[in-house]
């Protein structure tokens, strides 16, 4: 089995982001690595032109990082090291650019599944990463049927 030293867990506010979660913290475990928890957290005003300057732990980030928090505690046993890391931005941007910063080893993501003119006028969040990643990517596939967690 490869042996880790640092993997990020890409995660979404969603039931699929927790069985990423789950496998994640095994692979941790197994390998004795650090996990690094990744939210990257939009700026709550998606249509601004013009972006406007922010404290430096703003609002939206203190409160993805709280709900992390509550739903790593929940979700991984204390035997993984772990940090949650939530950082203002761009999903498909960022975990390439925190995966650089960190020098992890794998990425686990969940993909979200979508297909057609969805996907095509939306971006494919994964398959950026997937092609920029400094490192290997594990992706799970979206199951839609998996309630979103607390």
């Amino acid at each position: 089995m490869l042996k880790y030293s640092k993997i990020m867990c890409a995660f979404e506010f969603d039931g699929n982001s927790t069985a990423a979660l789950l496998l994640a913290s095994a692979l941790a475990k197994e390998s004795n690595a650090t996990l690094y928890i990744l939210h990257i957290a939009r700026v709550p005003a998606q249509d601004m032109i013009v972006p406007l300057p922010f404290d430096a732990d703003p609002r939206w980030e203190k409160e993805a990082r709280a709900k992390l928090a509550l739903i790593v505690q929940n979700t991984i046993k204390n035997d993984v090291q772990y940090v949650i890391d939530v950082r203002t931005g761009v999903p498909d941007t960022d975990i390439v650019r925190a995966a650089h910063e960190l020098g992890v080893d794998v990425i686990v993501m969940v993909t979200h599944g979508r297909h057609g003119l969805e996907r095509f006028v939306l971006g494919s969040v994964t398959e950026h990463v997937i092609r920029e990643a400094p490192c290997p990517v594990l992706v799970l596939h979206h199951t839609p049927s998996t309630p979103a967690p607390v």
